[in-house]
């Protein structure tokens, strides 16, 4: 079975030792399910794997983005890891989830004014800045606050991950990050450490998402400890961080490689050393920004079938009462998911059929070609596996559909974390 948390019992799809079938009669389809033990053994794998390849500083920060939930974060904070955020909804939901915000990062491409005075206002650790317009934004927001704020510098280090182009922010030409190729991200750091209320703590670098190749990173680390190396002679500044991002690939389907995180770090570690000890600089603490790779395959979402569809000569539907608006992941990335049918799991799968949304759009697919029974039928559950990251954050109200709810499985319970929203809550803001 592709997914660790996934048994088959007497027909029956078990989700991290839950039946799939219970869970959808009590919850209600669509719900995304959680599994608390697997988000826990995931940042125990970043931490266990830090405590043995690192001799210097080093922590992981969670990607908010990936699954922005107030229930994660006090997993997130029991686990050890800090977090990065991206706007201040993401800063809101951390703060009232009790998260310390002295461990958070705050990223964007494009934060306004209002943003920066919302982090500030509210203790931000540090703001990871992606120009000179942001750059003298804060120092004007912290001259007002009479404070000095840490920041560290996106750095665009030139890399080519291989993975979606939508998620390839490591090029030259992103919207994200200043690049090292053309000379300003020179000039950025000549200009930041003229500003008095800010404090550059290093630099940071994001080369993409879903990266599978075993080098991406490591030559990313090799190009920025190259920059660090550089500043250092040129302008005689000491760099106290190093931020390499997150993208560690994912498993959504067999055809997705297996990604040995404890092999990856390692690998990592060694470049990291190998090349300080070349550079003849100080090794910077280390921070990594795993997203996807903690929530994803903590992650499933149920679905029950409406009408089925069957085109002789063509092609056969299969209909689902969710669809793009609570997964949009196929219809942006063309992204592969693991389909399976939660009451069925014996029968042979000799069907193969689009499985589909209740949106009115052609594009609202959840997934092509995927084997089914042939006895499916109106009423059947479809469960969708590794959708922990990138669903619920990015689920939208289109075509006026409610959110799902989230339920939280645990070793003791299964536990509401976010309830379905209700029609009225759809159209609460409306005048």
């Amino acid at each position: 079975m592709l997914c660790h948390n996934i048994t088959e019992e007497s027909g029956i799809l078990h989700f991290a030792g839950y039946d799939t079938a219970v869970l959808a009669e009590k919850y209600g389809t669509p719900v995304y399910l959680m599994d608390e033990k697997r988000i826990r053994e995931n940042c125990k794998t970043f931490n266990t794997a830090f405590s043995r390849y690192f001799h210097t500083p080093v922590k992981a920060l969670y990607a908010s983005k990936a699954c922005c939930i107030k229930a994660l974060y006090p997993i997130i904070k029991e686990e050890g890891l800090g977090i990065d955020v991206v706007s201040c909804g993401e800063i809101h939901t951390a703060l009232c989830a009790g998260f310390p915000l002295q461990d958070a990062f705050f990223h964007s491409n494009n934060k306004t004014d209002l943003d920066i005075a919302y982090a500030m206002e509210n203790g931000i650790g540090t703001f990871v800045v992606d120009s000179k317009e942001e750059a003298d934004a804060i120092q004007s927001q912290a001259e007002k606050l009479e404070k000095r704020q840490n920041i560290l510098l996106r750095i665009t280090p030139g890399i080519d991950p291989h993975t979606y182009e939508e998620v390839n922010t490591g090029m030259v030409d992103s919207k994200f990050g200043t690049a090292i190729e053309t000379g300003q991200a020179d000039e950025l750091v000549s200009h930041v450490l003229s500003l008095p209320h800010i404090h550059l703590l290093g630099f940071h670098c994001h080369v993409g998402s879903q990266v599978f190749d075993e080098d991406v990173l490591e030559k990313a680390t090799q190009v920025m400890l190259g920059f660090i190396s550089h500043i250092r002679k040129k302008y005689h500044y000491e760099a106290e961080v190093l931020d390499i991002g997150g993208g560690f690939g994912v498993r959504y389907s067999e055809k997705d490689p297996i990604v040995d995180l404890d092999a990856r770090i390692h690998s990592i570690a060694d470049v990291f050393y190998s090349t300080c000890e070349k550079l003849q600089i100080p090794c910077p603490k280390l921070y990594m920004e795993p997203g996807r790779s903690i929530v994803a395959d903590a992650g499933m979402t149920l679905y029950t079938v409406g009408s089925i569809k069957r085109i002789p000569g063509y092609r056969n539907y299969v209909s689902i009462d969710g669809g793009m608006s609570d997964n949009p992941r196929y219809a942006l990335y063309r992204s592969a998911y693991t389909c399976l049918p939660a009451r069925k799991m014996k029968e042979e799968r000799n069907m193969v059929a689009h499985l589909v949304g209740r949106c009115c759009e052609s594009g609202d697919i959840i997934q092509p070609d995927v084997p089914l029974p042939s006895s499916i039928q109106r009423g059947d559950v479809i469960a969708v596996c590794t959708t922990g990251a990138y669903n619920f954050s990015m689920a939208s109200h289109y075509n006026m559909l409610p959110v799902p709810p989230v339920v939280l499985l645990s070793e003791s319970e299964d536990r509401l974390i976010v309830k379905r929203e209700s029609l009225d809550e759809l159209i609460q803001n409306q005048l």
